[in-house]
């Protein structure tokens, strides 16, 4: 008969005989334990290691023997370095166990990088386990691993007690609705994640939903990407009008509390802890439409700690855009707006300008609206909001005959100079009578005969500011300090 297996223990620690480890799984039993919840310990097996320590590299390079898998370079070469970044090396769980194995004491590295390496939830548990020994890594990229709902259901359980990570990417993960209701469940309570990426996910509507409940509580994420992964955000927005300073006193209670058992604060710690909320959230491609954007225009009415919102991508027409202004109207602190590659029209973007313009106490520095074809009137407005707001960026698209027709006035007070004319002088020699108006076609004709060199657009263009309620007559005097 073969001789049982020992099993491989941690450097520094000598091999425990059977009846202790017996003795020790049936006490994690009763005590309700890990050895449920973690059926995989940072142990390889094969032969037994020696009590002195091993330093990282040898203690990689034993556990890559043991489990049968190759070394990967980079982890050898930048010893020294903070960041790992294993993106893409198809490590496999076997390969992802064996680093474990090698980090669970390490205190340099603080930045984890491990997507694209074909995980799934089999190599999810050894790196959750190490992740409750290891107190340096702050940062970790899990994206793209095949994770499925067992995986957020194992990663849960570490959020659930999470002291350090702060920074974590789950991106395309095939996270469904119960996948998220798991992680929404463990991020609660949990105020040390700051920014947590769920994008290219399948949560749909239920998934808002727990989301957007986990977002009433939750006093730690500041920044959250959702995009590519609902169909709904009504549910996620009631979270949002949370994050503004209007709580019960015992939704008050509840949250305080919640950050005095993570943080040690004393209970009922001073309100502005409350701003350790939502900051930046992300929505891109999620195809919302008007229903989204009213529940957005409401959110973003009402809360009062968000900066940046990225609509990007979606289906906000002319007629979304008008709930959305609604709520941008009277909100104080979003600094940044996207809402590229929209089907917005011109007459959306006027309305989304002329809402940025009017609210005073607008803190929008950043409107992004590129792939949105704009008009000159649009142009012309952003350039009188320039003067007010000088930091004030908006960035759109916009047709080579717009851009040409806004260059025909600077053309034509080029010419004026080059005459030593002022508009008056050009006019006056028009007005026969001495009206101070000049009709229309006679202008028209004027223009045309100065040879400037404006094409017939530019020239119908040009005419148009001087006219611009098309009345047929243009009344100079209105234009003195051209």
């Amino acid at each position: 008969m073969d001789e049982p297996e020992e099993k491989i223990q941690p450097p520094g620690q000598s091999v425990q005989s059977t009846e202790g480890q017996d003795q020790k799984k049936s006490t994690q039993d009763q005590d309700g334990g890990s050895s449920d919840e973690w059926d995989t310990d940072l142990e390889a097996d094969g032969a037994t290691t020696p009590t002195q320590s091993l330093s990282r590299t040898d203690l990689y390079l034993q556990a890559c023997r043991q489990m049968r898998t190759v070394p990967v370079s980079s982890f050898i070469c930048h010893l020294d370095k903070t960041d790992l970044n294993w993106n893409h090396y198809g490590v496999g769980p076997q390969g992802v166990k064996a680093l474990a194995i090698a980090l669970q004491s390490d205190t340099v590295i603080t930045h984890l990088e491990l997507e694209d390496n074909s995980l799934r939830a089999e190599g999810i548990r050894p790196l959750m386990e190490m992740l409750h020994q290891n107190t340096t890594i702050q940062s970790l990229n899990l994206s793209n691993n095949q994770l499925g709902y067992k995986g957020a259901e194992i990663i849960s359980k570490f959020l659930s007690n999470n002291c350090f990570i702060k920074y974590i990417k789950l991106s395309d993960n095939g996270f469904d609705a119960s996948a998220a209701k798991y992680l929404a469940d463990a991020l609660r309570g949990n105020c040390m994640v700051k920014e947590l990426d769920l994008s290219h996910n399948k949560f749909c509507k239920r998934g808002g939903e727990h989301l957007g409940h986990m977002l009433e509580t939750n006093v730690g994420i500041e920044e959250l990407n959702l995009s590519w992964s609902l169909h709904s955000v009504v549910d996620l927005c009631a979270g949002l009008e949370v994050t503004n300073i209007t709580h019960s006193d015992t939704n008050l209670q509840r949250i305080f509390n919640t950050i005095s058992y993570h943080s040690c604060l004393p209970p009922l710690f001073p309100f502005p802890l409350l701003n350790w909320i939502l900051k930046r959230l992300y929505l891109k491609h999620n195809n919302f439409g008007h229903i989204q954007a009213k529940s957005l225009g409401k959110a973003v009415k009402l809360n009062s700690t968000l900066v940046l919102l990225d609509l990007s991508d979606n289906m906000i027409d002319d007629e979304a855009v008008t709930p959305l202004c609604q709520g941008l109207a009277s909100n104080n602190t979003l600094i940044v707006i996207k809402l590229s590659y929209n089907p917005m029209t011109n007459p959306g973007a006027m309305t989304l300008l002329k809402t940025v313009v009017n609210n005073s106490e607008s803190a929008l520095k950043e409107v992004d609206i590129s792939g949105v074809y704009v008009h000159e009137a649009f142009v012309e407005l952003l350039q009188k909001a320039r003067q007010r707001r000088p930091t004030l960026n908006v960035q759109y698209s916009v047709m080579d005959f717009v851009t040409r027709n806004l260059s025909a006035l600077p053309i034509f007070k080029k010419f004026l100079e080059e005459q030593n004319l002022s508009i008056m002088d050009f006019c006056t020699a028009l007005d026969k009578d001495g009206t101070m108006k000049v009709p229309t076609s006679v202008f028209r004709k004027a223009i045309k005969e100065a040879n400037l060199p404006l094409d017939q657009r530019q020239r119908a263009y040009l005419v148009r500011q001087f006219d611009k309620k098309i009345t047929g007559i243009v009344t100079y005097s209105n234009f003195a300090n051209l």
